[in-house]
């Protein structure tokens, strides 16, 4: 729903999945996820998956349910196969997808991956034509981090448009964060307290800790950018202040940064957009934008119980953070000039599904964002060579939900394209 990570739309038990001839390990249990009856049963999944990869599917009950979204299954073609991991191109009920299944020493599943897919362009015509078939607006951008820490632009596709981010956003935040420990204004083993007025609503967990729960700064940063956690991207920006991050959108060279002055909170979007809609959020959009900040906490008034989520798009172009594909460049330009470990952690956690090969591509940051009519991925990839490669795709529909396993196959081609293209 509203700002979810884009992971949400890549299915993971906890690792990776397989082919059907029924010769090794892995293809003996591809087989048998491929025909299993829907939904499978307890006693079926505890023969074929490890109880790891079950727990950490939430359990048996939650896993067949997941994996009855997926039915049916049919495989068009293996990519790799050994004893322990096979990968295939498969149609599942969702759309295309690329599946990885590994097996543990004993033969049964320790992980499986289902990842949207779409083929790779070979050209950028074949890139834009892709991209331009998701939604109307696009902006697209493939730029090279230089040594001077600036972005070269290689490709782009209305790249200096600016369009809605959702949880992209996110960037500007741990930029701000990373600002206050270079200043010693803050550190990243901090500790801040669960505040129950500062509380979202999911995507995350962190709303589900009691208040007065003492969390370093670290652990807000990773769960903000790895599972796109709205209550620790509200208490940052609370801990850090509006002001603040308002900086960070000039520090990182942000094209509009008016477009996101005031800087909300996902629980000040909530409130615009489910309750009253659209009275509330036309009455905040009518006034000038001095008087706008004071109108954000009144919304943090509204209690937490009587925000909703909503499933069409509501004013994408109006209510929402702004920034083009060149400026999530300059953003992680700017993360990358920060050379500070903690940044890299958080933002190495989640690749969004890409799958990359690591011995290739050792380095790859991901933050996304999603809310209905909205969906963007942003990457930066350092290859073995040293080559650093930004790549950012923003997608908005004002007036229609995107297809997001479709949507996400094509964008994870054009990421992969970026790398051989250019």
């Amino acid at each position: 729903m509203l700002l979810k990570p884009l992971a949400l739309a890549v299915i993971m038990l906890a690792g990776a999945v397989s082919t059907a001839n029924a010769s090794t390990p892995a293809d003996t249990q591809l087989a048998w996820f491929v025909g299993a009856p829907e939904p499978i049963s307890t006693a079926d999944l505890t023969q074929h998956v490890d109880a790891a990869a079950i727990n950490a599917a939430g359990g048996a009950a939650a896993l067949s349910i997941t994996l009855a979204q997926l039915a049916p299954i049919t495989v068009t073609q293996t990519l790799t196969d050994t004893a322990t991991e096979v990968q295939v191109l498969a149609h599942i009920a969702p759309g295309p997808a690329e599946l990885t299944l590994t097996v543990d020493g004993a033969g049964l599943i320790s992980g499986l991956t289902v990842a949207p897919y779409a083929p790779k362009p070979t050209t950028w015509a074949g890139v834009d034509s892709e991209l331009r078939s998701v939604a109307p607006q696009v902006s697209y951008a493939t730029s090279v981090l230089e040594p001077n820490g600036r972005c070269r632009l290689v490709h782009g596709l209305a790249p200096n448009t600016q369009r809605p981010l959702g949880s992209a956003f996110k960037l500007y935040v741990l930029g701000a964060l990373g600002k206050a420990v270079t200043d010693g204004k803050a550190s990243w083993d901090e500790q801040l307290a669960i505040n129950d007025a500062w509380k979202s609503l999911p995507s995350g967990i962190l709303q589900n800790e009691p208040a007065g729960t003492e969390l370093p700064l670290s652990t807000y940063a990773d769960e903000m950018i790895s599972i796109s956690d709205n209550t620790a991207a509200d208490h940052l920006i609370h801990f850090l202040g509006r002001n603040a991050v308002q900086d960070q959108l000039f520090r990182f060279g942000n094209s509009r940064p008016q477009s996101d002055i005031p800087f909300p909170t996902t629980r000040e979007l909530f409130a615009f957009k489910s309750v009253q809609y659209p009275t509330l959020a036309n009455r905040y959009l009518s006034l000038p934008r001095p008087l706008r900040a004071s109108a954000l906490d009144a919304a943090d008034q509204i209690p937490l119980s009587g925000l909703s989520v909503w499933t069409t798009p509501e004013k994408i172009n109006q209510l929402e953070w702004f920034a083009s594909a060149t400026d999530m460049c300059h953003a992680y330009a700017g993360l990358w000039r920060e050379n500070q470990p903690q940044i890299n952690t958080a933002l190495s956690i989640n690749d969004g599904g890409l799958g990359l090969d690591r011995t290739a591509d050792p380095t790859v940051w991901f933050k996304g964002g999603s809310e209905p009519g909205v969906l963007t991925l942003n990457y930066l990839i350092r290859s073995a060579s040293g080559r650093i490669t930004v790549t950012s795709v923003l997608w908005g529909n004002q007036n229609a939900n995107i297809d997001e396993w479709t949507a996400i196959g094509v964008g994870f081609a054009a990421v992969r394209a970026a790398l051989t293209i250019g």
